[in-house]
């Protein structure tokens, strides 16, 4: 009596078992993309939608995640995601909201970035919740590499070649099987590719050509509205920045420029999901647009929109005042010719948004000179004029003696401050 032999099991595909990441159709509350990341780290979604709420809040990282994670992560059931839907021109509801969360989420991005402590913080958050969905996500894996029983392995090693699996499928070969012109493989038809019928062929009518070229535009669906939408934005931008030119500063007038340049993208955008189709372009036009919208936000609004030459040369110490201004330009402050008492401290200062101060100091007064530099170089008495050094953010305070052999006189007080230049100290021969 023979005893039956029994049939080795295969052992499990670990990557057959293991999730893939796709957007939860199911446990969502926006986009599912919480819910996909929690299925496949093995974490709660709670987890994943707290976290991305501060980060949101504290500097847009969380926004900026979750809309690239919408446009990149196809949902369950898919293959296609929502960024190739945008590449190929069919904007609809769910890549609109994701795009303009994006946005959203780099504009105040690039509004924190001066604040240290907030993008700081978001940053760390951001690495800690990296950290804890890896580590989740691999503990919850199942090993690879576990060995087989060896009478099993014996088994489906003797196993007959009707019992196994079928070769995996491969992609098609030029060399075994050739790719025609429509892609697909099999035997290449006779004939041309190009160029002219053969004798032999029937003539095409003209309603059949015209027939083909309807069935081709009808394929490529909608028609494209980039480019409209483009040249609107332009004009916009134009609009609002040439309204704001005379009687608002630079950096005022260039927000309020690219703000309705990304009102349009963003109108262009909900308006190609109903009246044609837009691409790459547009989305990466209005990425552009926000950053710039922040960048022109960041600039001081001390800068003007007309560039001007101002000297200021006080008389007597009455004659001074306690600040000079000047938008965009060069402004040159000459107190050479005021006479400083000793024990006596006169207090100045010079302020220019963007271009060049330069102040011509008493030869025998003390200076003591504060500096405020948004982005500029710093030039001091005996330095060389062409060491140039443009640091971010400068503030500096410096105090000048007296050349020696002076006779005592007072002390001079500079507050000098210039967002976009240069500031120089001199002083005077005689």
């Amino acid at each position: 009596m023979s005893t039956p032999t029994e049939t080795p099991l295969a052992p499990p595909d670990p990557a057959a078992a293991a999730p893939q990441l796709r957007r939860s159709s199911r446990n969502k509350v926006i986009g599912g993309v919480c819910g996909g990341l929690g299925r496949y780290c093995d974490l709660d979604p709670v987890i994943f939608r707290i976290a991305l709420g501060v980060l949101s809040v504290t500097g847009g990282l969380g926004l900026v995640f979750y809309g690239f994670a919408w446009l990149i992560v196809p949902m369950e059931g898919e293959d296609e995601n929502e960024a190739r839907r945008l590449l190929t021109g069919r904007v609809e509801g769910a890549a609109l909201v994701a795009v303009l969360m994006a946005l959203a989420g780099c504009g105040i991005f690039l509004t924190m970035l001066r604040n240290g402590s907030v993008v700081t913080f978001a940053v760390l958050l951001a690495l800690l919740l990296a950290g804890a969905a890896v580590w989740s996500q691999r503990r919850s894996t199942t090993p690879a590499d576990t060995p087989l029983d060896p009478v099993a392995a014996q088994a489906v090693a003797d196993a007959p070649p009707e019992t196994k699996a079928p070769p995996a499928p491969s992609p098609p070969s030029w060399w075994r099987d050739p790719i025609v012109k429509d892609g697909t493989t099999g035997p290449v038809p006779g004939g041309y590719l190009w160029g002219p019928a053969d004798a032999d062929a029937p003539p095409v009518s003209k309603a059949t050509r015209r027939a083909a070229k309807a069935a081709v535009r009808a394929s490529r669906g909608p028609r494209p509205i980039g480019g409209l939408i483009f040249l609107t934005a332009l004009l916009a931008f134009g609009a609002g920045f040439g309204g704001a030119w005379d009687h608002q500063p630079l950096g005022t007038g260039l927000q309020i420029g690219f703000a309705a340049a990304l009102g349009v993208f963003a109108l262009g955008l909900m308006l190609s999901s109903f009246l044609g189709r837009t691409g790459f372009g547009t989305v990466f036009l209005a990425v552009l647009t926000a950053a710039l919208l922040a960048g022109s936000a960041a600039l001081p609004k001390s800068i003007d929109s007309h560039w001007a030459r101002t000297d200021w040369t006080p008389a007597a110490i009455s004659d001074v005042r306690p600040g000079y201004h000047l938008g965009t330009g060069v402004g040159t402050l000459d107190l050479s010719r005021i006479a400083v008492p000793p024990g006596q401290t006169v207090t100045t200062g010079a302020e220019v948004g963007a271009g060049r101060a330069k102040v011509v100091v008493p030869k025998d007064v003390t200076v003591k000179v504060t500096f405020d530099m948004g982005l500029g170089d710093i030039r001091l008495p005996g330095e060389n004029p062409d060491d140039i050094q443009v640091t971010p953010g400068e503030k500096r305070t410096a105090t000048l003696a007296p050349p020696a052999g002076a006779k005592p006189a007072g002390t001079l007080e500079l507050h000098l401050k210039v967002g976009v230049g240069q500031v120089e100290v001199d002083r005077a021969a005689s």
